[in-house]
């Protein structure tokens, strides 16, 4: 059994849809490589939140290029860009909007009107997201699930596509606010921006040390990114690739009979339904990427962690013995294996 989309194309338009994809996803990486050196595998999973629909959570280190290359990409992307920096006094309606009274000069007659926020665009970074309190960053969930927010009783959609890039840095822990579980589940991935070699620092100062402005041009539009949106979701997965996929988050469950001895040591929560979600709807991304029209073992494995890293949560014994996320969830890729066909 393979599940597929309803949605059906004719076979030319197919052809010449998937062709389209190909040719704007090998664009962006040459336009992005143009200013972002390295992270390879940062790039491939925030193209793949982007053509699935989905939201990315990007950690690093500060200096790593994180706004860079939200801020790049959406210039490939050819949409609607906005920067919010998240601060201790940040209020929701300095996100969302809000009404005033306006009064008309020749009747004085008053009237709310509503002054949308920076949350209407296609691509919203929210900059050091965890350095606003959970009240201002909660103005964000509705946004990210129902693509809408709520304003004093009125619901205003937002554009379409709309993708949340947040970032945070992992060191600085001093009057920052941890995110709140609800909210870290709707993200789709949790990418992790490392150090560069040693080569790639070289390739960063000579980009960047010169008279030379590096920029990336556009290459699609809002409307294409919706077409490929569905073109992803019309990739087939066979019936035990989405068990394999099944099977994994629910082993990150310690209430779960199928969970390994290490999982009910040392973890508290693990995964909901919507990580087997995204993690099926990001390997056919992937797979589409790589040429490939169906999805294997090795696009679950390859996208595994950066999916769950932000929704298994640890206990105290993992803390004394000073395992993370990501070491739990090599473990249980290496206790699942990949099975025989």
């Amino acid at each position: 059994m393979s599940t597929v989309a309803t949605t059906q194309l004719e076979p030319e338009v197919l052809k010449s849809r998937i062709a389209r994809f190909r040719e704007v996803q090998a664009e962006i990486v040459r336009q992005v490589r143009r200013v972002i050196v390295g992270q390879e595998d940062v790039l491939e999973q925030v193209m793949i939140a982007l053509f699935v629909g989905g939201h990315c959570l990007i950690t690093g280190l500060p200096g790593t290029a994180k706004t860079l290359l939200v801020r790049t990409m959406a210039q490939t992307l050819g949409l609607v860009f906005k920067r919010i920096q998240f601060t201790p006094d940040l209020m929701p309606s300095d996100i969302t909007g809000t009404d005033i009274i306006e009064e008309d000069p020749t009747t004085g007659h008053r009237t709310w009107t509503f002054v949308k926020g920076p949350i209407f665009a296609n691509v919203l970074l929210a900059d050091e997201i965890n350095r606003t309190p959970p009240k201002t960053q909660s103005a964000l969930l509705e946004a990210m699930q129902e693509l809408a927010c709520t304003v004093r009783g009125n619901n205003y959609k937002l554009p379409s596509p709309f993708f949340v890039l947040a970032t945070q840095n992992p060191i600085e822990l001093e009057g920052t606010y941890p995110l709140p579980e609800a909210q870290l589940d709707r993200f789709l991935f949790n990418t992790v921006l490392d150090y560069l070699t040693a080569d790639q620092e070289l390739q960063v100062v000579d980009l960047t040390t010169t008279t030379h402005v590096a920029q990336a041009d556009p290459v699609t539009h809002a409307q294409e990114i919706l077409e490929f949106q569905q073109l992803v979701r019309m990739v087939p997965i066979s019936e035990s690739v989405a068990r394999f996929a099944i099977e994994l988050v629910r082993a990150t469950r310690s209430s779960d009979e199928t969970a390994p001895d290490f999982v009910r040591k040392y973890v508290n929560y693990g995964a909901s339904v919507r990580a087997a979600q995204f993690l099926v709807l990001s390997a056919k991304c992937r797979a589409l990427l790589r040429g490939r029209y169906h999805v294997t073992y090795e696009d679950i494995r390859a996208l595994f962690t950066p999916v769950l890293r932000h929704r298994v949560l640890l206990n105290f014994h993992a803390e004394s013995d000073r395992l993370k996320q990501d070491d739990i969830l090599r473990k249980l890729l290496e206790w699942k294996g990949v099975p025989k066909d």
